[in-house]
């Protein structure tokens, strides 16, 4: 085959050009927070489709979405057990969403490339269901949104992660990320899912415990999955058993 300049073999040429799994596996390299910034994604997808619908929901009025897929104990108890997961992709306004992906955004450039997208993947979910479970347990009657309980989880996870890694936490950012969410929520109690938040935190800080434990503790590489998928299994047993209760 002739080139502009010199002369080269066909199949030279094709062997040198990176298979599809290698192109892959660069360009999968190159995403250290594809989890993160597709849950942003995702996030901002469904708040979008809420404003197209509604609005109002810009500025966090109650739309047919939060009825239908927000976190309330009275639909839990027909059977819209769904509401658990769906409730974390909603959000009361621009204001609510953008703060909840913003932190998530600083949060997950940092722990998703330290901890691997399937970990992080698992820790969203525990706190996201473990913020429901404990806004079920607190709040049941209130219709209950926000990804929050997730980003606390990941927050926790941070927090106990440093501590048990011989940092302070309180000398970092996350620390103090943590700490003013925390006393804003009770600032804020009659705005803010309490439940929601610890929960979330409370799931993110057990996770941590494997998923971020020192190489000196040898914990267990599997542990590190079975933990939060653990923690998950617990939060749904928790608001499964609490519906009803109140």
């Amino acid at each position: 085959m002739q080139a502009t300049v010199g002369s080269h073999c066909v199949d030279c040429a094709k062997a040198a050009q990176p298979d599809v799994r290698t192109r892959a596996n660069l360009w999968n390299a190159r995403q250290p927070a594809l989890v993160t910034m597709t849950l942003i994604a995702i996030n901002v997808a469904v708040f979008v489709v809420m404003v197209l619908q509604d609005p109002a929901a810009l500025t966090g009025a109650l739309t047919r979405i939060h009825l239908e897929f927000a976190l309330f104990e009275p639909a839990l108890e027909q059977g819209e057990w769904y509401r658990l997961v769906t409730s974390g992709f909603l959000h009361y306004g621009i204001i609510h969403v953008g703060f909840n992906m913003y932190l998530l955004y600083i949060v997950g450039q940092m722990l998703e490339p330290a901890i691997g997208r399937v970990k992080f993947l698992l820790v969203y979910f525990a706190g996201l269901l473990g913020g429901s479970a404990g806004a079920v347990l607190v709040s049941p009657n209130a219709l209950t949104a926000g990804a929050s309980g997730a980003v606390f989880g990941l927050l926790a996870l941070a927090f106990v992660g440093y501590w048990l890694n011989g940092t302070n936490p309180m000398s970092t950012s996350i620390g103090s990320l943590l700490v003013l969410n925390l006393v804003l929520t009770f600032l804020w109690s009659n705005r803010i899912s309490v439940g929601g938040h610890l929960g979330g935190a409370i799931a993110g800080g057990l996770c941590a415990l494997t998923v971020m434990a020192p190489a000196y503790r040898k914990v267990p590489k599997w542990a590190g999955y079975a933990v939060p998928i653990a923690v998950i299994s617990l939060s749904v047993a928790i608001a499964v058993l609490s519906v009803g209760r109140s």
